[in-house]
């Protein structure tokens, strides 16, 4: 669906059953190897946890930035990268008006009967109706 919206930038797009971002970015870099840019996509709320998890141990927010960057997404407050980060972490442009937008909303929007469209990039639409309806 990413594909399909028109992502404007040069990017390949893959699936995992992996569920941790450094997991993902591991098996990434196997298929695509070391020297490609690797890019993951996230909202605000994804990226705090990230920055502020307790992993247990110092030094993984570095190591984990070292494997990709992340695109975040401004959704539910501004979000601002501690300067550390910055050079690995970037805002992801969203269109005006779609900053509270999640795929969450969209789907209980479509199971509960409730209008979804507009939230959707047009080009995408019918494949998300044949996803979840």
């Amino acid at each position: 669906m990413l594909d399909a919206a028109g992502l404007a930038i040069p990017h390949a797009i893959a699936s995992t059953e992996q569920g941790l971002f450094i997991d993902i970015a591991r098996e990434c870099r196997d298929h695509y190897g070391r020297e490609v840019k690797l890019s993951l996509i996230c909202g605000r709320d994804a990226a705090e946890r990230i920055l502020h998890w307790d992993y247990g141990r110092a030094g993984v927010v570095e190591e984990m930035l070292g494997e990709f960057e992340l695109l975040v997404a401004q959704r539910g407050g501004h979000f601002s990268p501690p300067t550390e980060y910055r050079h690995r972490i970037h805002a992801l442009d969203i269109r005006e008006g779609h900053e509270e937008v999640s795929s969450t909303e969209v789907r209980e929007r479509i199971t509960r009967g409730e209008p979804w469209e507009h939230l959707v990039p047009e080009r995408i639409r019918e494949k998300v109706r044949e996803i979840y309806s």
